[in-house]
């Protein structure tokens, strides 16, 4: 099955209700989350559906946990979108992904004006296909002035591919090596302007970081779901930052 040319809404979700968000702590919102959205596939097998139906629920899964983030206060939302080794999967489900990703940039980029949604990515976008990047620079070019919310997809992103590219930004700048420390390393990392995140949720009950924000997530807390990608919804979302507020981080002291 081919590539549908429109993206369906999400059948509706169970939310979280007012009672419910009065239990959070404002004050212990984490700013920055990370979600590995895992298991769109096993969620499109359980439908009796392709995988590429898989990835459509689940992209507008990303607009409902966005706008959901959003109103709990928190500021950064990164993705795990797209890996460097999610390439091996079979070539029509990689262009039927790449397909995606080209509509729902372009087609939810007055949703994302609306609500106050910066996008922006990581990872190396250079091997991305020519109409993908267009809509994403076009997206964010036009969410510049937007700042309720910042919406980091990971595309093409690899942990270690981009340590390495750190690393090779260090050399080519000639920093010596008395000057290379922790700060310095992060400085040169994709995701320097965002800050490292507070909070790693992955969904489809993995537990393992799969070459995801290595660097990043060192002191982060986790929290592993067994809802599938498309499952997950804002009651989710909020479930799992409650789980966050009743954790005690220690940062290593």
């Amino acid at each position: 099955m081919g590539v549908v040319d429109t993206i369906e809404t999400a059948s509706e979700k169970m939310i979280y209700t007012v009672e419910e968000v009065d239990l959070l702590d404002p004050t212990k919102i984490p700013r920055h989350v990370a979600i590995m959205m895992d298991g769109n596939r096993r969620w499109a097998t359980q439908q009796g559906f392709p995988p590429t139906m898989g990835h459509w629920e689940g992209a507008e899964t990303l607009t409902e946990i966005v706008r959901a983030a959003s109103e709990l206060g928190i500021k950064t939302l990164t993705v795990y979108a797209f890996s460097t080794e999610n390439w091996g999967r079979p070539a029509d489900e990689v262009l039927d992904v790449m397909k995606i990703f080209e509509l729902y940039l372009s087609r939810k980029r007055e949703f994302m004006i609306k609500e106050g949604v910066r996008l922006d990515a990581i990872g190396d976008l250079t091997r991305l296909p020519v109409e993908v990047r267009e809509a994403f620079y076009e997206t964010k070019e036009a969410t510049l002035g937007c700042g309720k919310i910042n919406l980091v997809l990971a595309l093409n992103y690899g942990s270690r591919d981009e340590i390495r590219r750190a690393v090779v930004k260090i050399v080519e700048e000639k920093i010596s090596p008395d000057q290379i420390t922790e700060a310095c390393i992060g400085a040169h990392l994709d995701t320097c302007r965002f800050g490292d995140p507070d909070l790693l949720i992955r969904t489809s009950g993995e537990m393992r970081l799969s070459n995801f924000l290595l660097w990043q997530v060192s002191y982060a807390e986790i929290v592993s779901t067994p809802v599938h990608w498309p499952s997950f919804s804002a009651k989710d979302l909020y479930e799992a930052l409650l789980v966050f507020q009743k954790r005690r981080r220690r940062l290593g002291g």
